[in-house]
């Protein structure tokens, strides 16, 4: 209260780089599909279950006399889960949010509002704001999401508790954050921006969901703790706020280190290719690139899209830690030059065409294309 406000704004117009592509092909990969959403959807779900039915099976098992088996059991088994749980945030709820991950957009409402619940991701907030994201991605003063220059501190000893174990204060200031906006309260200008007081009706959404939020998982733990399960609050309640290296370690390269102020994705977003577990927990954001520049194209069809405009983009390098090799080389170049940033190799006559911020709004809100 009392302070401006920065002055985000909105009437910058863009022209963004992108590759050309047929648009019968276009098409056919933006076509969206209820079955593959299931599949991964229930599937990311039921791994969580899974983990969670396995970490509370370990948690039974402990006792006074083999707790030096027991305990390290417990431990991995926790990793394990909240490792699934880390992706059940930005993750899931992120394509869920664009719209494209299932054809019938209910189904998209509902699960989005099942992976929010227990993850606690404010998805109602998170949609204007990524979809301006979208729109002028790392243009400072307009897009409030991600902030260039990202720091990572590896000396911050928060971070390697939250990647490692459990760090408390993490969820009380998720407590903290939530009961405030139970309450109406924007905690802090982005949010301001992306959600005006004439939006009463996202505000109000916004509201509810806070409440329901806390309520819910304040039952959700009455529940367990009278009925004798109270570890239950640690595999059902908290189980997406612990363990999350693998998801940090997938979700920092995004745009860590690239060109801010650029109307080009591919010199301000970062691919890399990972395949497998992490992929699936992922949703395919690892082809970040191209979701930035085609962003109606469902996640289980970035692999498919890459192919058909790879002549057009950037190398990606492969696996993690090849790109984790490349992402702390980036670092000790910028901690030594504040100016420097990471600026990859482009094809030369790449013959692209460049798209408005008002088409990647229209595609990134998941509304139909014309």
């Amino acid at each position: 209260m009392g302070e401006a406000t920065p002055a985000f704004q909105s009437d910058r117009r863009l022209r963004w780089y992108r590759p050309r592509i047929d648009r019968k092909e276009l098409t056919a990969l933006s076509r969206r599909s209820d079955l593959r959403g299931f599949v991964q959807a229930l599937g990311h779900l039921g791994l969580w279950g899974l983990t969670g039915a396995l970490a509370y099976t370990a948690f039974l098992q402990v006792s006074a006399a083999n707790w030096f088996w027991s305990v390290p059991l417990l431990y991995v088994a926790l990793f394990a889960h909240g490792s699934v749980g880390g992706f059940m945030g930005g993750a899931s709820c992120h394509e869920l949010g664009h719209r494209t991950a299932f054809r019938t957009r209910a189904l998209n409402d509902l699960f989005l509002k099942v992976f929010a619940f227990f993850s606690w991701w404010d998805h109602v907030g998170f949609r204007p704001s990524h979809i301006k994201h979208h729109q002028h991605t790392t243009f400072h003063d307009h897009d409030g999401e991600v902030v260039l220059p990202l720091e990572l501190s590896l000396a911050d000893w928060q971070l390697w508790l939250q990647q490692f174990a459990w760090n408390p204060v993490h969820t009380w200031n998720l407590i903290r954050v939530n009961a405030k906006r139970a309450m109406g309260h924007m905690d802090n200008p982005w949010h301001e921006f992306c959600m005006p007081p004439e939006k009463v009706d996202v505000r109000r959404r916004h509201r509810n969901r806070a409440r329901l939020l806390l309520v819910g998982h304040a039952l959700l733990a009455v529940v367990f703790i009278a009925t004798g399960h109270w570890f239950l609050i640690f595999i059902v309640n908290l189980g997406t706020q612990y363990c999350s290296l693998l998801s940090g370690l997938c979700g920092i390269p995004q745009h860590f280190g690239m060109q801010p102020d650029v109307p080009d994705h591919r010199l301000c977003c970062r691919t890399y290719i990972t395949r497998g577990l992490p992929a699936f927990l992922y949703w395919n954001m690892q082809y970040h690139v191209e979701h930035h520049m085609f962003p109606s194209v469902p996640f289980f069809n970035l692999p498919r899209l890459r192919k058909v405009i790879e002549r057009e983009l950037p190398p990606a390098r492969r696996g993690l830690r090849a790109t984790w090799a490349h992402i702390l080389e980036v670092r000790r170049r910028q901690q030594a030059d504040s100016d420097y940033y990471y600026v990859p190799q482009l094809p030369v006559d790449a013959g692209g065409e460049r798209a408005s911020d008002l088409d990647l709004e229209q595609e990134a809100s998941g509304s139909p294309t014309s």
